[in-house]
């Protein structure tokens, strides 16, 4: 079975984006997801669709946490998509 892909779409200097990331890698082994990073500062398109929003954090390819991570809805979602196998 594939993991779970979790993507964080965010910037550096984003004190809010940390936070999310040393949530999402301290869950990660946890909850057997795949974690992947964006910098949006490196494209123009994801800068203007999440500048005012960062972190956004997307779980199986569905927006899920905008500004912070809600690890018990985090692990509700990984579990839930586990399970269907999506």
């Amino acid at each position: 079975m594939t993991p779970v892909e979790v993507v964080l779409y965010g910037a550096p200097g984003c004190h809010l984006c940390d936070v999310a990331k040393d949530q999402l890698v301290s869950q990660r082994e946890l909850m057997g997801f795949e974690l992947r990073v964006v910098d949006i500062s490196a494209d123009s398109e994801l800068e203007a669709a999440f500048r005012t929003d960062i972190p956004v954090v997307f779980v199986g390819g569905r927006k899920a946490f905008k500004y912070r991570v809600d690890v018990t809805e985090l692990r509700r979602r990984v579990l839930a998509l586990s399970q269907t196998g999506l």
